[in-house]
């Protein structure tokens, strides 16, 4: 090689304004341009646009399970992978509207006339009243749960994403944000919680109470009314699923979690919220069904006590066994629920499934986060067994005692 050539490897020495580099830095890129590297020497792998940091020092977090960017990292909608243009995005909105509003409307017509046909007798507004004063006891003490549960929530869905302990997610949540970090998505909990919790009591007494009203359907056993209250409660939750993804988005990717949101409404369009809906229906009934069955069985083969005292405690007994029962059963479907309902990019049950077995075995699809799970659920169901059951007293207090009901 000749000196002229040297002078042309050497050219990315010479500084943005035409003028020489270092000279001893000049002849050091001239003699290894000739020679070769010194054997010791090391060759250096980055240039004045290299960051200084790999993307995931920068970032601070490295998930277990996967390859996706870490919690917060946003990317360009149309670099993900599967991205729908605007035109296909809006004629699938069109067919799904009208698919289920048609699927509604079918399935609203066939119970409506089933009941007129059947000619059996129930007594709708006896059902009605009791289940309004279920779901707004219910409500009442779930806006409780919500601002004194939400920091194991938090962890418990951040575990669900990406993996870890519940010490090692609260660490990481707190070298986020601090304290606030565990309340992300506080206000979206406060109106799917409630909501939600509202629609579950609701159908777990309307429909026992109409059930029960009825002299043939009164004398099924308590398991077999409870699915039909979980399967209405089911339904129901899955209206609510945008709700629950604004809020796990927010506790799981954090204060990135709406621009994450966003971008992944632009890449595949509004249906993206309802993603890990099917799964809430399934694990909601899976959840819901073990539950509500535990408690009204466990409500009717336990003694009733008459102080305040052993009352309340019965009623914690009871919430905290119907809880784990729950968790245990339907752990799997929720972390597949969260993990496609707040994944960066669109992945399918089966996709997230496989990633999770990947990284972490099959161990962790069935039990990660649950034992956070166990913790938050067993509290809050010992606080909404004995909360719904005081509140809803006092609503039946409330229609006994003339003045109190408002009249």
């Amino acid at each position: 090689m000749t000196v002229a050539d040297a002078d042309v490897e050497a050219q990315p020495l010479l500084a943005e304004n035409g003028k020489p580099a270092d000279p001893a830095s000049e002849e050091i890129a001239i003699a290894s341009a000739v020679d070769g590297p010194a054997p010791d020497a090391v060759v250096p792998t980055t240039t004045e646009s290299t960051p200084l940091l790999h993307p995931s020092q920068t970032a601070g977090w490295v998930p277990k399970s996967d390859n996706d960017p870490p919690p917060g990292v946003r990317v360009n909608p149309e670099d993900l992978p599967g991205y729908i243009p605007p035109e296909e995005q809006r004629r699938r909105l069109i067919w799904w509207i009208v698919f289920w509003l048609a699927f509604g409307g079918l399935t609203t017509a066939c119970v409506v006339l089933a009941i007129v046909k059947g000619g059996a007798k129930f007594d709708f507004m006896g059902s009605l009243k009791k289940a309004i004063g279920g779901g707004v006891s219910g409500a009442a003490a779930m806006v409780i749960q919500v601002l004194t549960l939400m920091p194991l929530r938090t962890i418990m869905n951040f575990q669900y994403r990406f993996g870890g302990t519940m010490f090692s997610s609260s660490a990481e949540l707190w070298r986020e944000g601090k304290f606030p970090r565990y309340y992300a998505g506080l206000t979206a909990a406060l109106f799917q919680g409630p909501i939600a919790r509202f629609a579950d009591t609701f159908a777990n007494v309307g429909i026992l109470a109409l059930l029960s009203s009825n002299p043939v359907l009164a004398k099924l056993p308590s398991p077999a009314k409870t699915a039909f209250a979980s399967v209405a409660g089911a339904l129901f939750r899955m209206i609510l699923v945008p709700i629950d993804t604004v809020k796990t988005t927010m506790q799981t990717q954090g204060a990135s979690g709406m621009g994450i949101l966003r971008d992944r409404i632009k890449a595949y369009g509004i249906g993206t919220l309802w993603y890990g809906a099917i799964a809430t229906a399934v694990a909601s009934f899976v959840g819901s069904f073990p539950w509500f069955a535990t408690y009204n069985w466990l409500s009717e083969a336990l003694p009733p006590a008459t102080e305040v005292v052993p009352k309340l405690l019965r009623q914690a007994f009871i919430g905290f066994v119907a809880s784990v029962v729950s968790d245990t059963v339907s752990n799997s479907l929720r972390v597949l629920k969260t993990y496609r309902q707040v994944n960066q990019s669109k992945i399918s049950y089966y996709q997230a499934a496989a990633r999770i077995v990947r990284g972490d075995g099959w161990r962790s699809l069935f039990l990660r986060g649950l034992g956070t799970r166990i913790l938050a659920n067993g509290l809050q169901g010992i606080m909404f067994s004995v909360l719904w059951k005081l509140f809803q007293d006092l609503y039946v207090l409330s229609l006994s005692v003339p003045g109190l009901d408002g009249r």
